[in-house]
C-alpha cells in the first residue's frame, strides 16, 4: 500500500482528509493521519479554555472513522525529505509516498530574555491547560498581563474578564492600538468595550525582558502575577529545521499546487505554509480544500486547476455576549458577530467547516 501521510490533525489536515474521502481514493493508497493526540483540539477556542469558561472536553473533536484512514500517535521529531520518512520520539520511522505537513505553529518570543521561561501561552492544548492552571492560581485582585493586542490577546483578555471579575487585567502591545491589523472603527469599539469592563490597554510598549514577577518596558518595571504571551507565532521546530526555501516569517515557500518545489510529493498546509493570508483556522481549511482537489486531479491523471484562496472573513469574541468581525471591508460589532462565531464553532464540532 502507498502511504498518503498527513502530519497534524488540525483544521488543514482534517479538511484534506474529509475532502479526499468524499472522492475516489486509489485502491492501493491508504491515508495515515499522524498527531500527538487522539483527537482534534479546536485551537481557535483555546482562549476560553485558558480563561476557564469551557473544559478541555468541550474542545476535543474525535477524528473520523473510515476504512481508508489509519492513525499514528506520537511526537514527530524530524522529516527526512530525501529518504521520504518521518522520525518519531521513541517509535520506528514512518515512510511516505505523499506527505502533507500541517503541524501548526509555536510561539515566537522575539529573543526576549525570560519570555519563554516566565510567561504562559495558548499555542497547544497542553500549554493552554498549563495556562489555565496558572491563571487559576492568581489570587483575588492579582495583576494579569496579556502581551500582544491581536486577535488572541483580545479574546483571552475579554474571556478572562468574564471568568475572573476580581482580577486586574492589562493588555500590553507595541503598537498604538489593539487589533492594529483591523479598521480603526472596529479597534475603537473593542477599546471602548475594554474601558467599560475595566481592562487596561497600553500601547507603545517595548518589552526588554521578563522576570518571575515583573515585565520590563525598557527600564520601567511592571509588576505582575501572571503573563500570557500572544505576541507572535512561527512554524514548529520540525519545519524550522527543514532545508527548504522559506519566507521572512519562516513559512515554507510553495509552488502553485501548495507543494515544496524541490519535493513535489510534499504539500504544506496551514500555519507552516507561505500564503498571502495571516495564519488562521479558516485559511488552513480553504487551503486544505484546494490541496484535496489538486490531489484528486493528479490521481485521475488530470492537470490540477487551483483557484485563488478566498476567505469569508474574521470573527472575534468579547466574552459570551459581544463580539466583532470583518467581512470583506464591512466591520461588524456587537451581538451578531458573537452569534455567528458560536455558529461556526457548532459547525466545526460536527466537521462541517
Amino acid at each position: 500500500m502507498k502511504n498518503f501521510v498527513v502530519l497534524g490533525g488540525g483544521y488543514g489536515g482534517l479538511t484534506i482528509i474529509k475532502e479526499l474521502l468524499e472522492g475516489k481514493i486509489p485502491a492501493d493508497t491508504q491515508i495515515v493521519l499522524v498527531d500527538r493526540s487522539p483527537f482534534q483540539g479546536l485551537k481557535t477556542e483555546y482562549y476560553a479554555l485558558a480563561a476557564g469558561t469551557v473544559s478541555d472536553y468541550d474542545l476535543r473533536i474525535q477524528f473520523p472513522v473510515h476504512e481508508k484512514v489509519t492513525y499514528r500517535y506520537g511526537e514527530v521529531t524530524a522529516i527526512d525529505l530525501e529518504q521520504r520518512q518521518i522520525e518519531f520520539e521513541g517509535q520506528d520511522p514512518l515512510e511516505y509516498d505523499k506527505l502533507v505537513i500541517g503541524l501548526g505553529c509555536t510561539d515566537r518570543f522575539h529573543n526576549t530574555p525570560g519570555a519563554e521561561e516566565f510567561s504562559c501561552t495558548i499555542q497547544s492544548f497542553s500549554k493552554t491547560r498549563e495556562t489555565y492552571l496558572r491563571l487559576s492560581e492568581v489570587k483575588a485582585y492579582g495583576q494579569v498581563h496579556i502581551v500582544g493586542g491581536g486577535l488572541s490577546g483580545v479574546e483571552i483578555a475579554a474571556e478572562l474578564r468574564e471568568s475572573r471579575p476580581d482580577l486586574n487585567i492589562s493588555i500590553l502591545d507595541r503598537g498604538e492600538r489593539v487589533l492594529s491589523a483591523f479598521p480603526q472603527r472596529l479597534s475603537a469599539y473593542v477599546h471602548e468595550w475594554f474601558g467599560e469592563h475595566q481592562v487596561e490597554t497600553r500601547g507603545h510598549i517595548a518589552i526588554s525582558r521578563l522576570e518571575a514577577d515583573g515585565i520590563y518596558n525598557r527600564d520601567e518595571e511592571i509588576l505582575t502575577d501572571a503573563v500570557v504571551w500572544t505576541a507572535g507565532i512561527q512554524p514548529v521546530k520540525v519545519v524550522q529545521d527543514l532545508d527548504v526555501t522559506k519566507d521572512p516569517q519562516g513559512r515554507v515557500v510553495l509552488n502553485e499546487y501548495y507543494q515544496i518545489p524541490e519535493y513535489t510529493d510534499v504539500y504544506v498546509v496551514g500555519d507552516c505554509a507561505s500564503v498571502p493570508y495571516a495564519p488562521s483556522g479558516q485559511a488552513a481549511e480553504v487551503q486544505g480544500e484546494q490541496i484535496a482537489h489538486i490531489q484528486h486531479a493528479l490521481w485521475k491523471g488530470e492537470k490540477p486547476n487551483p483557484h485563488p484562496l478566498k476567505l469569508r472573513g474574521t470573527l472575534g469574541a468579547l466574552g459570551k455576549k459581544a463580539g466583532f468581525g470583518l467581512m470583506g471591508k464591512t466591520s461588524m460589532m456587537g451581538r451578531v458577530p458573537r452569534i455567528l462565531k458560536s455558529g461556526v464553532l457548532w459547525m466545526s464540532k460536527r466537521h462541517l467547516g
